[in-house]
């Protein structure tokens, strides 16, 4: 593994049942950068995340975060692992039970036996970071979907980890909320010297502030690149996917056993002759 990456991924398989979500993926994650992992919903994203985690063991290749294999570690091992990573979940994954300030410290409370005050400031320092130092004793239930988003992330990065994993981060978002959300993602990233894996299918938004990215489609990589390399990519799946095309190499029409003319019931003769 170079020095040089965080992250390196080398032939991931991974399959449910038949079913291969993941077929041959590389990838890799340069120290203090941001890398996306675009593709349609259902593609193996989140899977990847959950195994650059340690949640998910894959099938064959190899996973190095830090130099270490997160499925080939020990469990205490893979715990310390994880305490240098943040991740932020599709739908913020807020513990309603408790108020916003409970839900950063969260973390800290887990993993360290920190005194009260410095506990405190901590907390607020990184709901200070997000906007919302003045929501701490607000609970779940009183923010609204850009807020909840933004208290997830603080929570995602108070523990100042090496790797941030970002799920969906601007799922469900008002133009509003997603451009804090994006502003934040690149000036914490830079802030803390972290690297960042951004998973999301919204182009525009992620092409803003990753640095370099790779398209998934049919548990593999179609293209990779910087955005810049991406927009001009030769492969006409990539192209449907950042131009957001109904029709094309994925089609519109799921395939039939019988065309449409004979499912309803339409007579032969009755038929429209094919165009030239």
């Amino acid at each position: 593994m170079s020095t040089a990456d965080l992250v390196q991924v080398g032939g991931l398989h991974f399959a449910r049942g038949s079913h291969a979500v993941l077929d041959g993926v590389s990838l890799r994650v340069p120290r203090g950068s941001i890398v996306s992992v675009m593709g349609a919903s259902g593609g193996g994203k989140t899977t990847l995340l959950n195994l650059v985690a340690g949640r998910l063991r894959p099938d064959s290749g190899q996973i190095l975060v830090d130099g270490l294999d997160p499925s080939g570690i020990a469990r205490q091992d893979l715990y310390r692992l994880r305490q240098r990573m943040g991740m932020l979940f599709q739908h913020s994954a807020l513990f309603t039970d408790l108020t916003v300030f409970e839900n950063v410290a969260f973390p800290l409370r887990r993993h360290f036996r920190l005194p009260e005050p410095l506990l405190r400031k901590l907390v607020l320092m990184k709901l200070e970071a997000v906007g919302l130092r003045g929501a701490a004793d607000l609970t779940p239930a009183e923010l609204s979907g850009g807020m909840a988003r933004r208290v997830a992330l603080a929570r995602a990065v108070v523990m100042d980890p090496h790797l941030i994993l970002y799920d969906e981060p601007f799922t469900g978002l008002d133009p509003i909320s997603i451009g804090i959300i994006a502003t934040l993602v690149r000036r914490l990233n830079d802030a803390l010297g972290a690297s960042s894996i951004v998973v999301s299918h919204d182009v525009h938004e992620t092409f803003a502030i990753a640095d370099y990215g790779y398209i998934l489609a049919g548990g593999k990589i179609i293209a990779e690149g910087t955005p810049e390399e991406l927009r001009a990519s030769d492969s006409p799946l990539a192209q449907q996917f950042l131009s957001g095309r109904p029709d094309g190499p994925v089609p519109f029409h799921y395939p039939a056993t019988e065309d449409f003319a004979a499912a309803m019931g339409i007579p032969m003769e009755t038929r429209e002759a094919p165009r030239p």
